[in-house]
Formats: structure tokens, C-alpha cells, sequence
């Protein structure tokens, strides 16, 4: 049976403030001894350009149904046009049909008068 590693702790920031006054943050490691010490607007202004894993999936799976609805749409373009094509032969089939029976109307009309000269 696998087991789980204990998650490495977050390292915290405290606030501080520098001799001109600037808001600090100062970063400690696991001992407690300061690691790196950070200029609020910086590290605020990068904390904000990185995101949330949260807004990161948040985005992905937005353009997942985007990506899903465009193909949607184009499937249907797809088989709209099958449908408007099978309609056009369908139509032009019809008219063939309906061209052909008024020919032999038309023959069996000149045939019947042409009788109807010779027997009077």
C-alpha cells in the first residue's frame, strides 16, 4: 500500500514596515529565520498576475465548452448542408419525374389525335 508524503507547509509572509515607511513582507524558512524580504507592491502585484490554480481551471474549462460549442456548430453546419443537398436532388428528381410524365402525356395526346384523324 502507497503512502501519502506529509504536504511541505506553506511558507507564511509577515507584514513589516520599513524605516521610509514602505509596507514589507518578510519570508521566513521552516527554522524561522528570515529567507527573503519582499516589497509589498511587488509581491502583491505578482501574486496578482499568477492566479489561482482555481481561476487557472476556472479558464480551462471555459475554453474546453467554448472549444466543445464551436464543434457543436460546426456539426450542425455539417449536416445542414447534407439535408439542403439531399432536398436539391430530391427536388430535381421530382421535377425530372414530373418533366417525363408530361412527355408521355404529351405523346399519348398527339397519338390519340392522330387516331382520331384517321378513324374520323
Amino acid at each position: 500500500m502507497a503512502t501519502k508524503k506529509a504536504a511541505k507547509k506553506k511558507s507564511r509572509r509577515t507584514v513589516m514596515y520599513s524605516s521610509g515607511g514602505k509596507k514589507l513582507y518578510a519570508v521566513r524558512d521552516a527554522s524561522g529565520k528570515f529567507k527573503d524580504i519582499q516589497q509589498y507592491s511587488r509581491a502583491h502585484a505578482a501574486d496578482i498576475r499568477a492566479g489561482s490554480s482555481a481561476e487557472v481551471k476556472a479558464a480551462a474549462k471555459k475554453a474546453a465548452k467554448k472549444v466543445a460549442k464551436k464543434a457543436s456548430a460546426a456539426k450542425k453546419a455539417v449536416a445542414k448542408k447534407a439535408t439542403t443537398a439531399k432536398k436539391a436532388v430530391a427536388k430535381k428528381a421530382t421535377k425530372r419525374a414530373s418533366a417525363a410524365k408530361s412527355a408521355v402525356a404529351k405523346a399519348v395526346k398527339s397519338v390519340k389525335r392522330a387516331l382520331k384523324k384517321v378513324t374520323g
